[in-house]
């Protein structure tokens, strides 16, 4: 985390490798990390590091200084608004997962307040490991406009309709045990100890073959596109290609030789 006297008013993002994980910390924390369209560009920017670079099996996405994210900062994203500008560009990865996707596994570590967009970063990432002090409100509603970065769908998608619009409509405040109960996240852990949680999975993920959890990934997402009978024809043919590489190939040796495998992505 950067200095108060050398950081951005408009905020950053940090990027940290620590081995085959990549970091990726939302920083402004004295605005609570609220997001503005120069942290929606390092965050495009760090996604496509994790999704191009070889030696990265994983990302973490969390928040620095006790919240993952208050939100949008309206003031500044409006500003986008009014032009007819988008805050999260097209034609990049999108930390939301609407549109191109980051091919590697990213986990949510969240704490403390985690409203609308950072509800909606969180439903992006394939894992989430919330703290038991999250705080969590999808608020739109409050200020005139609409949730657009995945929000009512994932709630439908995971929660149910029902579910959904409680959360949508009423704008009500939820905390861990209940984003939990209703499938938002994954795990609920001691509030300081998430990160530390989502770095103990990224390395599980790490040791696995790169090809197949990328391949097991984008299955899921097949199937959340076009249903049970797409995603059978893609793993009939994705499970071809996958049987060939040298990676398969060490899997069963080090199955027959009772050793740890050594993958290497090929």
């Amino acid at each position: 985390m950067a200095d108060a006297a050398e950081r951005d008013p408009d905020g950053q993002i940090s990027v940290e490798r620590r081995g085959s994980i990549l970091l990726i910390g939302l920083d402004r924390p004295e605005k609570l990390n609220g997001l503005t369209p120069t942290m929606f560009r390092q965050l495009q920017d760090a996604y496509e590091l994790l999704d191009e670079d070889d030696d990265l099996r994983c990302g973490v996405v969390f928040g620095h200084g006790g919240h993952f994210t208050a939100g949008l900062d309206l003031p500044k994203i409006a500003a986008m608004w009014k032009e007819k500008k988008n805050h999260v560009t097209k034609d990049r990865i999108d930390p939301y997962a609407r549109w191109r996707r980051c091919k590697k596994p990213v986990i949510a570590a969240v704490q403390g307040i985690t409203y609308t967009a950072g509800i909606e970063l969180m439903l992006g990432a394939d894992i989430v490991i919330a703290a038991d002090d999250c705080r969590f409100a999808q608020i739109e509603a409050k200020r005139g406009i609409i949730p657009g970065g995945g929000a009512i769908q994932r709630f439908i998608e995971r929660a149910g309709y029902g579910n959904a619009m409680m959360l949508l409509l009423p704008t009500p405040e939820i905390g861990a045990a209940e984003a939990h109960r209703l499938g938002l996240v994954q795990e609920v852990v001691p509030a300081g100890t998430e990160v530390d949680r989502a770095l103990e999975i990224a390395e599980a993920i790490g040791k696995n073959a790169p090809l197949a959890v990328q391949a097991i990934l984008e299955a899921g997402r097949v199937f959340q596109r076009s249903g049970e009978r797409a995603v059978i024809e893609w793993i009939d043919e994705k499970q071809r290609a996958i049987r060939q590489t040298k990676d398969a190939a060490e899997g069963v040796a080090s199955f027959r030789e009772k050793r740890e495998p050594r993958f290497t992505g090929e």
